[in-house]
This record gives structure tokens, sequence and C-alpha cells, in this order.
């Protein structure tokens, strides 16, 4: 007598499944709909993939991607944190939209995994890698400037936020470029664009073989060397104006003794504390900001 009801009791249960399974369907058909409507997806559909291509980068953050954007740089991809939207998230989309990029919306957990500063805020994106410039970028901005060429030459700095951070004092304490070696000394990396919040886009940065040999080079056309040690005679005492480069070296090890005798005079910074030195980059700021304050004084 039960099998009737029991059979009928199954149908309405099928149907019922079936009846959720359509309705779930039509969520994420929904969902995709809404999802295809904001993103553009790559056509093989892997749209919170990589592309793979050793001639791009990574640039993390809202303010590193929008100078990123706002200086020229060609978007290839946006990756951005699903549920984030803002007015700063607006203005980036719009602007990679309009540049004809990928957009791919994705969870935190895999821009956490995309991360190399750890500090993404919801926005990687992903464009032409950073192409280093030559020496000659360096001399041209300082004619367009009408100013004599005020370099930065980096002895071996290892930490790519140290890097960062004197592309940033270099942009901004006139500076018209930086100079590193290719070996034994940190790149540009995401963590490099992060930390010079932009700079990177406006001031040349020139990879060569050997320092030594490129300040005999810049001596030719006219540069001065200073380089930063803490037994050198105070920054206040030295005519820090006129064509000049600066030296700064290892976080570790300083400058070292082969660059040293290369450069014309040695500069150090008065320190009144309990510890005897200061962080690579932080030197770089004070020496750098000493050079503008001089060149200041001179045109006044």
């Amino acid at each position: 007598m039960n099998k009737p009801d029991n059979r009928r009791n199954s149908t309405k249960k099928n149907f019922e499944n079936r009846s959720e399974n359509r309705n779930q369907k039509r969520d994420r058909a929904y969902s995709q709909k809404r999802r295809m409507d904001e993103t553009s997806v790559s056509e093989n559909g892997a749209e919170d993939e990589i592309l793979h291509e050793e001639n791009t980068s990574l640039i993390e953050g809202r303010n590193a991607v929008q100078e990123a954007l706002r200086s020229g740089k060609t978007p290839e991809k946006l990756f951005v944190q699903d549920g984030i939207r803002d007015a700063a998230i607006g203005e980036i989309l719009s602007k990679c939209k309009k540049a004809g990029a990928l957009i791919s919306f994705v969870d935190k957990q895999r821009l956490d995994q995309m991360s190399e500063t750890g500090h993404h805020q919801g926005v990687i994106l992903q464009c032409a890698s950073y192409t280093y410039s030559q020496m000659e970028d360096i001399f041209a901005l300082a004619e367009k400037k009408g100013e004599d060429p005020f370099i930065i030459l980096l002895d071996e700095i290892e930490d790519p936020h140290n890097l960062g951070a004197i592309i940033r004092t270099a942009n901004l304490s006139g500076a018209h470029g930086v100079i590193i070696p290719k070996h034994r000394a940190a790149g540009i990396t995401a963590t490099v664009v992060k930390a010079s919040a932009g700079a990177i886009n406006y001031t040349p940065v020139v990879k060569v073989t050997n320092i030594s040999k490129t300040i005999e080079e810049l001596k030719e056309r006219g540069l001065w060397f200073a380089c930063a040690d803490m037994g050198g005679e105070e920054m206040y005492k030295c005519n820090l104006t006129g064509p000049i480069g600066l030296v700064i070296g290892n976080e570790g090890s300083g400058v070292s003794r082969l660059v040293k005798e290369k450069c014309d005079y040695v500069v150090s910074i008065p320190m009144k504390g309990d510890i005897d030195s200061l962080n690579a980059s932080v030197a770089a700021g004070v020496l750098s900001f000493e050079i503008l304050r001089q060149r200041l004084s001179k045109t006044k």
C-alpha cells in the first residue's frame, strides 16, 4: 500500500531537484553574463591566468598602477579583487578597458598568490616589462630642463625596497637619472616599482656593466663625483653644485674601494646619536636634498 505514495514522493522530490538545478543554472548563467559584461576574457577563457611572456611584468597597488597608466604604460591584463568597487578601482578599470586590456576579477587569495610585495591593495596590473633607459636619456632630460646633470650611481644596492625608495628620492630631489650595475645588485621588480611610488615612470634608470668604468666615462663629459662615506668631509662644507654624480654604496659594505678611488671627493652626513650609520636609501635622500639645496641657493 505504501509503494504508490513512495513513488509519488520520489517523483515530487526529483521534480524539486530538477527545478532547483534549473534555478542554479539560471543564477550561474546570469552571474556569468554580468561578469562577461564587466570583463574582457582571453580567447581560451582562462581569465584568471597570467599572460606568461618574457617582456611583461606585474605592477601592484593602486597608486603604482595609476601612475603606470598615467605615464603611458601599455596595460595587457588587469587583475581586480572581486567585490571591490570604489572610485580608484573604477578609474583604473575605465582606463584599462579603454586601452583594450583584458580584465579579470579574482578572489583575494588569488591576488595574494600573485603578489610579490604582499600589498596589492586589490589590484595588480600586467603590462610590458620595464625598459631600462640609455645614458643619453639622462643627459637629454637634464638638457630639456636646462640644468647641469645630476646622477645617482648605486654601487651594489641589493634591497629592492631601498632601490625603489632611492628612485623616488631621485625624482623628488631633481636628479636626472639613476645608474645601477647589472650584477650583484637589485634590478627593477614589482617591489621596486611599488616602493618608487610611480617615480620609476619618470626617472631614467640605466644598467651598466661596470660602475668604475662608467664613472671614468662620465668624468669625460664633465661630471664630478661625490662618494658617500662616514669618513668623508661634512656635506655642508663640500661644493655639490655643477654637473655631479652621487655614489651610494651597498647596504652593508658601503662603496667599494675601487669605486671610491674613482670619486673626486668623499662626503659624510653629520650625525648625532648612539648608532653610526644610516639606511642606504635614507643616506641617499639626505645627500640628494643637500645637492638640491645648494643648487637652489646658487640660483638665487
